[in-house]
Formats: C-alpha cells, sequence, structure tokens
C-alpha cells in the first residue's frame, strides 16, 4: 500500500491514478468522498458549518466509490457525482464538512473498509489524501508527503480547471490553495501533516512524469510491488 498525502494543487490525484495502474493496483481517492458528503449537504440546504445538520446527512448519505485507477468515479445516493463535486460551491464547503468529526470517523471507516479489501483481493492500493499516513493507515508501508510551493500548485490547479471547462484564474486559484491549506492544517480534527516516517516529496520543479518516476522508485525500494 502506498499513502499519498499532500495540500491541494500537488497533482495527487492524477499521480495517484498513474502510478496504481503501473503497478496493477486499486486507487482510493478520499477526498472524492469528503466533497461528496459535503454535495449532499448543498442538496439538502444545510449550512456547512451547522454541524449537527451536516452530521444528519452524511449518516443518510449512500456513497460508492469505484477503485480502477483508469476510470474511479462516485455515486452519491445511485447518482454519478464526480464532474460535479469539482465545481466551486463544493469546493468552497468540502473545507467544513470535512473538519466535522463525525464525518471523519464516517469516512474513515469506509475507507478502511475499501483498503482492505483491496489489499485482500489484488494485493495493492495506492490512496491519496490528507490524512492517509497519519490516521487512516499509519501502518502504510509507504507513506509520502507530496508538496510543493502554493505559486506552483496554483498555476496547476488553474490548468486543471481550464482543461475541464470550470473558469478560473491564477490569482483566484491562489487564493483558493491557501485557504484550503490554512482550514486543513489547523482543523482540530485530522489536521493535515505528513507522518513522521513519511517521505517528503517536493515536486514544485517536478513534471508528472518525474513525480511518478519518483513514486515508483520508491515502491521499488520497499519492495511493495504486486506480483502475478
Amino acid at each position: 500500500m502506498v499513502a499519498l498525502d499532500g495540500p491541494a494543487g500537488t497533482g495527487k490525484s492524477t499521480v495517484a491514478k498513474r502510478v496504481a495502474m503501473a503497478l496493477d493496483a486499486r486507487y482510493l481517492d478520499t477526498g472524492s468522498m469528503y466533497r461528496a458528503i459535503a454535495l449532499a449537504v448543498l442538496r439538502a440546504g444545510v449550512d456547512p458549518t451547522d454541524e449537527d445538520k451536516v452530521v444528519a446527512v452524511a449518516d443518510g448519505a449512500v456513497l460508492v466509490v469505484g477503485t480502477d485507477p483508469q476510470k474511479p468515479g462516485i455515486t452519491l445516493d445511485g447518482d454519478d457525482v464526480a464532474a460535479e463535486i469539482r465545481g466551486p460551491e463544493v469546493s468552497l464547503a468540502v473545507s467544513p464538512v470535512s473538519a466535522t468529526k463525525h464525518v471523519r470517523e464516517l469516512l474513515v471507516a469506509q475507507q478502511r473498509a475499501i483498503i482492505a479489501d483491496a489489499l485482500d483481493h489484488v494485493g495493492g492500493i495506492v490512496v491519496e489524501g490528507r490524512d492517509i499516513g497519519t490516521v487512516v493507515s499509519p501502518d502504510a508501508p509507504l507513506k509520502v508527503y507530496l508538496t510543493a510551493s502554493a505559486d506552483a500548485r496554483a498555476a496547476r490547479r488553474t490548468k486543471q480547471d481550464s482543461a475541464a471547462g470550470r473558469a478560473s484564474t491564477v490569482d483566484a486559484a491562489l487564493a483558493d490553495v491557501q485557504r484550503r491549506d490554512k482550514y486543513d492544517s489547523s482543523r482540530a480534527v485530522s489536521p493535515m501533516m505528513a507522518a513522521d516516517d513519511a517521505v517528503v516529496l517536493d515536486n514544485t520543479d517536478l513534471d508528472l512524469a518525474g513525480t511518478i518516476d519518483a513514486l515508483i522508485g520508491l515502491v521499488e525500494q520497499r519492495g511493495l510491488r504486486v506480483t502475478g
């Protein structure tokens, strides 16, 4: 198992999917699960900062998360929400929703079950998020904290949004990256941080291929490649 943590805009999702494909492993985007709950909260007309109502929505939501790195996908109450959860409204709501203690406990339990199933049936999984190495899977044999400068991450996020047809500017992306960093690293429950035994990989000056090569190199060093 590879636990890949780090802030927004580092390219975690793309990197994690490519590494999982290269290793014939499964893939889990834990952030998409928090985004799906945030979407459920918005659909219910609930204030994302109203913890009691957020908890009620989360308890009633039915998430199905795909683990095929080529087409992971996610559904909320039977609806395909893979595109909708990337919208700006969800991006604003996901931080307070994901800071709710019960929501994190609920989704961490689901994430651990998905990881256990992948390890039992395939033998490997690449999991990306913000608390994988510290909370979800503290015993993961390889923990990597992927980071980059805020400016680099904002530029990447703008390019990603433009490619997906979402309106974005570098200044707006930088403000959002900085907001998410502050919120995620200072929340009381499962704050974003590198695990004590994580390998910190700064990819400010690395392209996608270079980042993937670095991660696969770490997998090889640890002898974690899935075989037969």
